[in-house]
């Protein structure tokens, strides 16, 4: 490995409306290693992409190129520099040819315009360098299989020859078969010296392909270290930092009402799937029961959250309430059978901006009713009097656009909206991610109160603090896969949960 990096950026600080999203970030690639950045959802891992690709610009700091400072302006300018980039999303078209989409811009012409029989001699060359001998150039890219597909993103980027190659999530549509694919392919770039920037959320894909990582959290780097030298459960540690000590009196009230689970489940899921999304799940929710869902991101723990709650639509498996075998088409479907979800994604699947705090806490329910009979005022101010008090609500903010609110009010509005429907099953998704220490700890005693009044509860949250805190129960996910559940008790810790997450699948499941 050469000793002058090909890549160095130094200091690199990104704001993004006003915020700091990156501070101060260092970052250092070198021929022939995989450089992975690991961190949870907000750490800062797609920024700082987008200031190494000239995407987002760079308030301060220094990105030198062969030791040369070439600060990025833009995606001609980074890929001028040998840089390439494949994101999660393919941006391949499904109507042209293999050629077609490997080529397109850098198509081989002669005197009449494009010379397709050297074009797709070209792709067959590049596609040989990835192993692909056997794809037809010819062939519709809507033929092939997704781990192919994202292959022939790789062989677009490949065609200009970049000496560093930076994968965004590039496994997270991907079976198993089809990973180990695509991370055979890595190697090998490795191997030809190539400099490759590795982005996932899955902890043994990074392990076994990276050389190299720089843990982000907050926008701030943690640490740089060698892959050999960091194990799973010190890794885990250092993504998702410390929890404020304000919440932890919360943990010892649960625990004195400790939930044990009697009697029949409200809520069932037997083989729960979806293919490429989560692994056939079996999960049982009773009533007064706070089951917390643990994994780092791209775990499975959102995907069963949204498979439980109508989110999306499950491929395998059945879902029981009380007994009876229903199918959630949609989130609507699922609330008319009292499921109320709310999803990670506040804003684009959450609140409604432009509405008021008013109208978004009426919302669901007006729906459930059926918009032929809307709430009248004295039945909407009677429903929103009860949450101004519960969860300790502005009565200044009622009328007020939401997208104006504190991200710790939205997110009040929401869990009010929900239990406006009286639900008998709430599934909330990072109800408490990015809110300040006083908002946190409303939402959580209001989800401690709802499970004893009997609503079953499903909880998630990256700060795994919060889920020790909180839950009766833990549901452990990695990769895709429930590998354990852990009854909660004075035992059971941060560190438990780590070292589940950490162990390989045949030692978590000795944990179960």
């Amino acid at each position: 490995m050469s000793r002058r990096p090909i890549i160095e950026m130094t200091g690199i600080t990104v704001e993004r409306s006003g915020v700091r999203v990156l501070d101060g970030v260092d970052l250092a690639l070198y021929a022939g290693e995989v450089h992975a950045v690991m961190g949870e959802n907000g750490a800062g891992k797609s920024t700082l992409i987008g200031a190494l690709t000239g995407t987002l610009a760079i308030q301060s700091g220094d990105v030198r190129v062969d030791g040369v400072e070439r600060m990025p302006t833009g995606v001609a300018r980074s890929r001028a520099e040998g840089i390439a980039t494949v994101f999660q999303e393919t941006h391949l078209s499904p109507h042209l040819t293999v050629a077609e989409n490997v080529m397109l811009g850098n198509e081989e012409r002669g005197p009449f315009g494009i010379d397709w029989r050297r074009t797709r001699a070209r792709t067959a060359e590049v596609l040989a360098r990835l192993g692909l001998e056997d794809v037809d150039p010819k062939a519709p890219l809507s033929s092939l299989s997704p781990a192919v597909k994202q292959l022939v993103a790789v062989a677009r980027a490949l065609v200009l020859e970049p000496r560093v190659l930076v994968l965004d999530e590039p496994t997270s549509s991907l079976d198993a078969g089809e990973v180990h694919m695509l991370l055979a392919v890595v190697r090998r770039l490795r191997d030809r010296g190539v400099a490759i920037l590795f982005v996932s959320h899955f902890l043994e894909q990074v392990f076994a392909v990276s050389d190299r990582m720089t843990v982000l959290r907050g926008g701030r780097v943690v640490g740089e270290y060698l892959t050999e030298d960091l194990d799973r459960a010190e890794l885990i540690s250092k993504m998702i930092g410390e929890d404020l000590d304000a919440l932890r009196a919360l943990r010892s009230q649960r625990l004195t009402h400790h939930y044990s689970v009697t009697g029949n489940a409200a809520l069932r899921a037997t083989a729960l799937g979806r293919r490429g999304t989560l692994e056939p799940t079996d999960l049982d929710l009773s009533r007064g029961e706070i089951v917390g869902f643990a994994g780092l991101r791209g775990s499975g723990r959102t995907e069963l959250a949204r498979l439980m709650g109508g989110g999306e639509r499950a491929d395998s498996g059945e879902l029981w309430l009380d007994g009876e075998r229903i199918q959630l088409r949609s989130p609507g479907v699922a609330l008319r059978h009292r499921i109320a979800m709310s999803s990670e994604n506040l804003r684009e699947e959450g609140v409604v901006g432009g509405l008021t705090a008013r109208e978004n806490i009426v919302l669901s329910l007006q729906a459930l009713r059926g918009w032929s009979r809307p709430l009248s005022r004295g039945e909407q101010d009677a429903l929103i009097d009860t949450y101004l008090d519960v969860l300790h609500l502005s009565p200044d903010d009622l009328d007020r656009p939401v997208a104006r609110l504190s991200g710790g009010t939205q997110q009040k509005i929401m869990l009010a909206r929900l239990l406006a429907t009286r639900p008998h099953v709430l599934i909330l998704d990072e109800p408490t991610r990015g809110i300040d220490i006083s908002a946190k700890l409303d939402i959580q005693r209001r989800i401690a109160q709802l499970a004893g009044d009997g609503v079953a509860v499903v909880f998630i949250s990256s700060a795994l603090e919060e889920v020790v805190r909180l839950s009766d129960r833990i549901v452990v996910l990695k990769d895709r896969t429930k590998i354990g559940e852990l009854s909660n008790g004075p035992g059971v810790t941060v560190d438990t949960i780590v070292e589940m997450i950490a162990a390989d699948l045949d030692e978590a499941d000795s944990l179960d």
